[in-house]
Order: structure tokens, then sequence, then C-alpha cells
């Protein structure tokens, strides 16, 4: 290429990294990072495994699994499959995809081997195995991302914007709703813990409300098993969320009859609010009673950049690992979300 689009290359990598992005020179010697996976079987595995190996940040070792469909996802994906010591000693990050019950000790096996760990939501089934996989990431000098997939999505970074900078006056109001219909395996999967389906699907949306609001007051659940099938899992959901002077009402329910589910995200504050409706594929807006940052007085539609998911939470993840930036999520705000999500659950 010619200088003006060597020039211009770097110019778009620099946009994508942000802030603390390497030198010119620099960044056209990055390493690409040794990744792993302990674990394929969760539901987001397949999508990390392909944007991972779409990256110019990671190179793919392989990933550990036992189960028999999931391994033979991995041979269709062109992913080695090996035993997890190999896979620890070979590996300087490790992504977590393991079925849920298996998380918080994969990831503990991960720290103690010294890696950086993605670790899949739920991170843990209890507030003392996280408190554990925290301390150990402190005590190793280690970072630990949870996977929480919209951490990363344009549109919550606009909402969050909006808040921090106070366009939308003092927030009064938070609004949240995240819908599906699941599948008997996935029942029969979701029903091992008793927060059923806010456990397994709330903690979507209890991590911006929580990151964004801070320590609730009080947390107040109800949870219902109202779908037809012979199971006691926790199917359709509601938690209040009290705050000083601000309420969060997040509906979940696991009866969606549609195929298209119900995702939304909405702020009220006392000088506008911003909505995500829907959350995928995103449709952000906003509305004020004076103009404020870019946007004007009243109600618009903003476009949004291109998203993909998992794309933001790796990209972060390379440049924390060399040192060119912090993670989004410290572990202190990682522990609250957890707390607050085993509160939701009825699980603490």
């Amino acid at each position: 290429m010619d200088r003006r689009q060597f020039l211009a290359s770097v110019a778009a990598s620099a946009a994508v990294l942000g802030a603390g992005a390497p030198s010119v020179f620099a960044a056209a010697q990055l390493r690409r990072l040794r990744i792993g996976f302990l674990g394929a079987s969760h539901s987001h595995a397949e999508g990390k495994l392909r944007v991972v190996q779409a990256s110019a940040d990671y190179e793919l070792v392989g990933a550990c699994e036992e189960s028999p469909e999931a391994r033979r996802r991995c041979e269709q994906l062109g992913v080695k499959l090996m035993a997890q010591d190999e896979l620890l000693e070979r590996c300087e990050v490790i992504a977590v995809e393991s079925p849920v019950r298996d998380h918080a000790a994969h990831a503990m096996a991960a720290l103690k081997a010294g890696k950086h760990v993605h670790l899949e939501k739920a991170p843990a089934a209890n507030l003392e195995d996280m408190k554990q996989i925290v301390a150990l990431a402190r005590e190793r000098k280690l970072l630990l991302q949870t996977g929480y997939m919209w951490r990363y999505h344009p549109g919550f970074k606009a909402i969050f914007e909006a808040v921090r900078q106070g366009w939308l006056g003092d927030v009064v109001m938070v609004r949240a709703t995240m819908t599906k219909i699941l599948s008997p395996a996935a029942r029969k999967e979701w029903v091992e813990f008793k927060g059923g389906s806010m456990f397994e699907l709330g903690g979507h949306l209890i991590d911006p409300i929580v990151r964004l609001m801070g320590r609730p007051k009080s947390i107040q659940p109800t949870l219902r098993h109202h779908g037809n099938d012979a199971d006691d899992l926790k199917d359709n959901n509601v938690v209040v969320f009290e705050f000083d002077r601000a309420l969060a009402v997040l509906t979940d329910t696991a009866l969606q009859p549609t195929k298209a589910p119900e995702r939304s995200f909405e702020v009220v504050g006392t000088r506008g609010s911003a909505m995500l409706r829907s959350i995928e594929p995103p449709v952000f807006s906003i509305e004020l009673t004076e103009a404020a940052g870019s946007y004007r007085k009243g109600l618009q539609t903003v476009p949004l950049p291109d998203y993909r998911r998992y794309e933001g939470d790796f990209v972060e993840l390379a440049a924390a690992v060399r040192g060119e930036r912090a993670l989004t999520v410290s572990l202190d705000e990682e522990l609250l979300v957890q707390e607050c999500l085993l509160r939701a659950s009825g699980m603490l």
C-alpha cells in the first residue's frame, strides 16, 4: 500500500482500540494473544469462537470440551480439541464457556494457572465463589472480564453517556424487559438454579442497571412458575431495585410466544429519557426537554455504529492484556453485579 493508504489503515486501527492505542510502528508489530476455550457448550460459545477466529488480536489455540455435541461443533469450526492441562499450559487468555454450574471452578482453575479470564455469565452460582474468583484475580494481578453480552453495545454506551453527562437530569426510573422462549433442553438446564430465568437471562439487564445506578437500597424479586411445563422453573419474573430517589423495574419471562423476543432498556430522568427498543437490532431514541450534547430538544431516533455481539469484549480484553487500557468494569463492580444478580434471583 502507498503512504496514504498506510496512514489511513493505522488511523482506523487506532479508532477501534480507542484511548491508549499504540504508536504507528508498535501497532504493526502487535503480537497475537494465545487464547483457549475452557468449555464450548454454552449457548454463546459458538458466536465467541467465530469472533476470536476472525480477530487479528488472537491466536485460537483450541478448546477443552467433553460434550459430544459441543465437540462436533468445535470440529466443524476447525477448533482443535485438547485436554485441560495442555490448554492452560499453552494459552495466556482463557474464555470460560462451559455450563453455568462449572463457570466458577473453571475460572478459578484458569486464574490459578496464571491466565487472564473472560468468564461467561452467570460467573458463579453463589457469592462466596465469586469472592474467591475476584480475590484470585487481585492476588495474581490478572484480568477478569464477565461476559454480559451488551457491555460494549453502542446503545448502552449512549445511554450511559447521557446519564453520566447529566443530559437526562436526575434519574428517577429505569425500565427493562428481557424475554425468550425456551427449548425443553434449555428448561432442563435452567431449572437447576433457584432463580430460573432471572438468574440465567435477567443478568444481562441487571448488569447495566447496577453499573449505572450503583448499589441498591433494596432488591425485591417476585419469581414465579407460570408455564405449563412439568418443572419448577421460575419462568415469569419481576424484580424491583430501590435506590435513594429512583426505582428500577426488570421484567423477565421465558414464555415469550414469538421468535422475536421483547428486549428493551429505558432510563427516565427529570430532563429527558433514553431508550433502547429493540436492543438487537439496536434502535436508540432519546427525548430531551432542552438540547444537550449532540442531541436537540425533543424526541429523536439516533443511528448507532455497526454492532456485532462479543466483538467489543474481546477487543477491549486484548488491549487490557497488552496494558493499553483498563477494563471498563472493575473487579469491585463485577462483585457488586454478582451480588445483585443473586439477590434478584432469590439465591442470596
